[in-house]
């Protein structure tokens, strides 16, 4: 019982770092081959105006990156 207790532990300390992390770099989570920009693909759909959810969404994005810290 001991060394799960142990083990559980150890792994809330863990998730609790990478929540730690992510709120202080406040960045995306991206994978690590860098997703469809990498093989040219700057949006997912096909639309050529985008909705006006993904619109807000994109405009968020923007000003983040223009306020970014580091």
């Amino acid at each position: 019982m001991t060394l799960f207790l142990l083990t559980f532990a150890l792994f809330l300390l863990v998730i609790l770092a990478m929540a730690v992390g992510y709120l202080v770099q406040r960045k995306t989570i991206a994978g690590s081959c860098g997703g469809l920009g990498e093989i040219g693909i700057e949006k997912a759909c096909d639309c050529d105006k985008p909705c006006e959810k993904r619109q807000k969404r994109l405009e968020k994005e923007k000003f983040w990156q223009q306020n970014k810290i580091i």
